[in-house]
């Protein structure tokens, strides 16, 4: 199980590297979240509501504590919280 979720964390993260990349070429300001969220919604089939929901959380909590929220969720076996994104 581990090797899978290690394969789709790997594979996440590159997609989204590789579909911020040229906006971050552009600027060497902070995207704004404004611009992830309707990166995520156009290309990702987030709805808006998940996009604003994950960009959230990543500017509010950043990679540490989401990290160890993974894990938690990982070893819990909760693939989809209780608020049904």
């Amino acid at each position: 199980m581990i090797v899978n979720e290690n394969q789709l964390l790997q594979s996440a993260i590159s997609e989204y590297e590789s579909l911020f990349a040229p906006l971050l070429e552009k600027t060497t300001q902070p995207l704004c979240s404004e611009s992830l969220i309707r990166e995520l919604h156009r290309t990702h089939d987030w709805t808006e509501c998940g996009a604003r929901a994950v960009v959230s959380l990543a500017n509010d909590y950043g990679a540490f504590i989401l990290r160890n929220a993974l894990a938690l969720a990982i070893a819990l076996g909760k693939e989809d919280g209780e608020l049904g994104y």
